[in-house]
């Protein structure tokens, strides 16, 4: 599918992967771009076809109530995490912090199916879990059950809503705005955490993004999960 001329709704797109994304479709002379958060106010990248809207992917009569403006649209992506993420092992974790990680699911589920019903018959989803779902390391026991079931909800979903295609693109470690530390603290940091990956580094927004956009136009792709990890799953 080709992106010029197309209607997409991207949630997540205020920062990180989702503001790359949405730079590169809009790149792609995308007719229009939803490029919508909790905080779109994050974001002062302007472009012609880019508009921000504020929304809660957990508010479901949020979610219908856009769709229900907008009408007939081509894309649907979703980066959005959801909230905070619990880190740490599980059996010294806050179980609320391990359940609340599950809002990136539920913004999912909430985004997906409210979504569907105007998407194109031509059209395609695209997700995104994280390298844990298939290769936890030690601490991110919720980052790989919430990734896991985003992976198999994807997977599950792709026969029952054909011809439309999903697919999830499963980054490993970026360097985006959600960590805070700054300097040489943001530094070791991603060193430390990818130095035993065969590609000893973070990776950026924009790599992942690229994957995305080729989820987005290749015909032949549903049911899967593209991994950009930067040899994670292989180290």
């Amino acid at each position: 599918m080709k992106i010029e001329n197309k209607r997409i709704v991207l949630f997540g797109g205020t920062s990180g992967i989702g503001l790359s994304c949405a730079k590169l479709m809009s790149d792609k002379n995308a007719n229009i771009i939803y490029s919508i958060s909790r905080n779109p106010e994050k974001s002062s990248y302007k472009a012609d076809n880019i508009t921000y809207k504020k929304i809660d992917v957990l508010d479901e009569k949020q979610i219908a109530s856009f769709f229900e403006e907008i009408g007939a649209y081509d894309i649907l992506v979703n980066t959005a995490t959801g909230g905070d993420r619990a880190l740490g092992p599980f059996m010294e974790m806050d179980l609320q912090g391990y359940r609340n990680s599950f809002r990136k699911l539920w913004g999912y589920t909430n985004t997906v199916r409210l979504g569907l019903k105007n998407l194109s018959k031509d059209g395609c989803v695209v997700l995104v879990s994280g390298s844990p779902a298939r290769k936890c390391k030690a601490g991110q026991i919720a980052l790989a059950s919430v990734g896991g079931a985003v992976e198999a909800f994807s997977k599950s979903l792709a026969s029952e809503i054909k011809p439309i295609r999903i697919n999830v693109v499963s980054p490993g470690v970026i360097d985006t705005p959600m960590v805070a530390l700054k300097g040489e603290e943001r530094e070791k940091l991603y060193n430390d955490i990818t130095k035993d990956n065969l590609i000893p580094r973070a990776g950026k927004p924009e790599e992942v993004a690229q994957a995305i956009i080729f989820a987005v136009e290749n015909e032949f792709l549903t049911g899967t999960t593209i991994d950009v990890d930067g040899g994670w799953l292989t180290s």
